[in-house]
């Protein structure tokens, strides 16, 4: 079923984009027949089980994004915007499930780059990074990520797409993105990261990467923890203070769940227990722990928070006061 879906995500994107010749980029020419099409879904494939174990979730706090392990002993690459303040806790998730500590690290806030550290030892899967000074228009990329945060039981989910243009600092591309996948890797069809995963462009399917040379170029300041930059947009804005409720989400059948309760926590003192179900949050319909944390970064110290959710059969609305 996979392999089926795979097929028809790459057919959807021929019936639109130029004709490219077989000279200008690996992979990139469109296929002219059915043979060729299964010989680039069979190079898809093979790239997606490579690169699979590095593909990781980030939590940090109630907030959740993507990133790729680059190295053994554990270096993260994320977005900026997902890494936010240096020195924080994290957890990073990998696809099979298991679950390490870390710590946020630097970031450029001019062009959205950010980096974390596994704090625990081990020699973790990791995948290597290539040379983004060389791509091309039309080059097909994979977009691995985790749309809607981490989600137990599901793989990193792939989309495949084309560069439809590239900067020094940018790479677009035609990908699909939501919330969830921000610093997620972008791959080229040798499995080597190429770009991360920034921001959604005018529309779904026009999005915006980091390339993988200005993480390379200013690697010595990100490990460091250094924090620079600005000009870009909203991500040059100081980052609103979050308080943190104390919750770990999951999404399961299109429905928001509470997935952990941390004791002690503000969730837990309202009420709100693993299993429930999140109807509404503050009257809003949400898909994803982003759409949670974008009203609780709106709140005060003293404001409150009045989830709806389904408990078994019964409906109730619990308040959670942000009185840390």
């Amino acid at each position: 079923m996979r392999h089926r879906w795979i097929f028809w995500v790459l057919l959807s994107n021929l019936w639109w984009l130029p004709r490219l010749s077989a000279e200008s980029a690996p992979y990139a020419e469109i296929p002219k027949s059915l043979s060729e099409l299964r010989q680039l879904q069979s190079k898809v494939q093979e790239v997606y089980r490579k690169v699979l174990p590095a593909v990781v979730g980030v939590r940090i706090g109630s907030s959740a994004g993507s990133g790729v392990v680059v190295s053994e002993d554990g270096y993260v690459l994320t977005a900026g915007h997902v890494s936010g303040t240096p020195q924080a806790e994290c957890e990073v998730i990998f696809p099979n499930g298991k679950r390490a500590k870390g710590r946020t690290l630097g970031s450029n806030k001019q062009i959205d780059s950010g980096m974390l550290k596994i704090t625990e030892e081990g020699k973790w899967p990791h995948v290597p990074m290539g040379d983004s000074s060389g791509l091309l228009k039309g080059q097909w990329v994979l977009s691995l990520g985790h749309p809607g945060g981490y989600i137990e039981g599901r793989s990193p989910v792939l989309r495949v797409g084309r560069i439809q243009n590239f900067t020094e600092n940018i790479i677009v591309t035609d990908c699909p993105l939501v919330g969830g996948d921000s610093g997620g890797p972008l791959f080229d069809l040798e499995g080597k990261v190429i770009g991360v995963h920034s921001r959604i462009g005018p529309s779904i399917a026009f999005n915006v990467h980091v390339p993988i040379k200005t993480y390379q170029e200013t690697w010595d300041r990100l490990a460091a923890g250094e924090t620079w930059g600005g000009g870009l947009g909203s991500f040059n804005r100081t980052p609103p203070r979050e308080i943190d409720l104390g919750v770990r989400y999951e999404l399961v059948g299109g429905v928001m769940k509470v997935a952990e309760v941390k004791p002690g926590s503000l969730a837990e003192k309202a009420g709100l227990r693993p299993k429930d179900l999140i109807v509404s949050v503050d009257g809003k319909s949400v898909a994803s722990a982003d759409e949670i944390r974008e009203i609780v970064v709106a709140k005060k110290k003293g404001d409150s928070i009045v989830f709806e959710i389904d408990r078994g059969i019964e409906r109730m609305s619990l308040k959670v006061v942000l009185n840390p």
